[in-house]
């Protein structure tokens, strides 16, 4: 584990919408216009959001569920019924939401917002079938401009969603727009390996199986190829880390998971 101080956010909600005309950005290992980056991410997830869950659990082995529990389990909601309201950033199959509701208390609820409403979708009947309709509710909404007031939530997460962000800052500025005085920023995300071997086997095995994988579950490798490639392209633990404190979060640190496969990222907005 890994903890720094930090100053104030860099970065205004305002600045988050203006606009980078001519400014390009990464998708994948392909630079593209920022302005069009948004909407081929949506793409991709559209594409693949009836089969996300499955093909998460086949390109991790399942040790998506225990990371997933381990951010769950690190942020710690209260059980003694204290109300506590959490927002889930491109989470829009519920999954980290089904998992906050089940641990937390019966006064917490979570607001899960997504860019794509195919993936909303999926997470509205899953909480149908759970009969978490009164507890959850879904949002179509971007990282960088979050449809919710100022100070409204007690902790904020997002698993696996903020590489694929086009201005990571502007999404951290947000996450402190919208977080409570004392609220939470907790972010669970592939990271930079960090054991010797072990990042020559895990570089091979993504190239080579998980395009092949996604070929095979949904008919189409291409999405996964992009979402392989973004991993590479995404800041390592430190980097991410001092990205967090510019936002302007203190108490920043992280915690490797699997040899740094994935980390997870805290910060306190006091």
């Amino acid at each position: 584990m890994v903890a720094r101080m930090n100053g104030e956010p860099h970065i205004s909600p305002d600045e988050s919408s203006r606009p980078d005309d001519g400014a390009t950005t990464h998708f994948g290992y392909r630079d593209v216009p920022e302005a069009e980056k948004a909407k081929l991410v949506h793409d991709v997830f559209e594409h693949v959001a009836g089969r996300y869950d499955l093909m998460n659990d086949l390109m991790s082995g399942g040790l998506h569920r225990a990371w997933k529990q381990a951010m769950i389990d690190w942020l710690s909601p209260p059980q003694n019924g204290r109300p506590f309201r959490l927002i889930d950033v491109a989470g829009g199959t519920g999954d980290i939401a089904f998992r906050l509701l089940d641990r937390a208390g019966p006064n917490a609820s979570v607001a899960v917002c997504d860019i794509n409403r195919h993936m909303l979708g999926v997470g509205r009947s899953r909480a149908e079938a759970r009969a978490y309709e009164g507890r959850v509710e879904f949002a179509c909404g971007d990282a960088e401009r979050l449809p919710f007031p100022d100070r409204s939530f007690d902790a904020y997460t997002i698993a696996f969603g903020i590489r694929n962000v086009t201005h990571i800052d502007r999404a951290i500025a947000e996450a402190y727009r919208v977080l409570k005085p004392g609220g939470r920023f907790l972010c669970l995300e592939f990271s930079a390996v960090a054991v010797p071997l072990l990042d020559k086997i895990y570089d091979s095995y993504s190239f080579n199986m998980i395009p092949r994988m996604g070929k095979w579950v949904t008919g189409d490798g291409q999405p996964y190829q992009y979402l392989v490639e973004s991993i590479r392209k995404f800041a390592d633990q430190e980097r991410f880390l001092s990205m967090i404190e510019a936002g302007g979060f203190r108490r920043a640190q992280y915690r490797n998971l699997t040899g740094g496969v994935a980390a997870i990222h805290s910060g306190w907005r006091l």
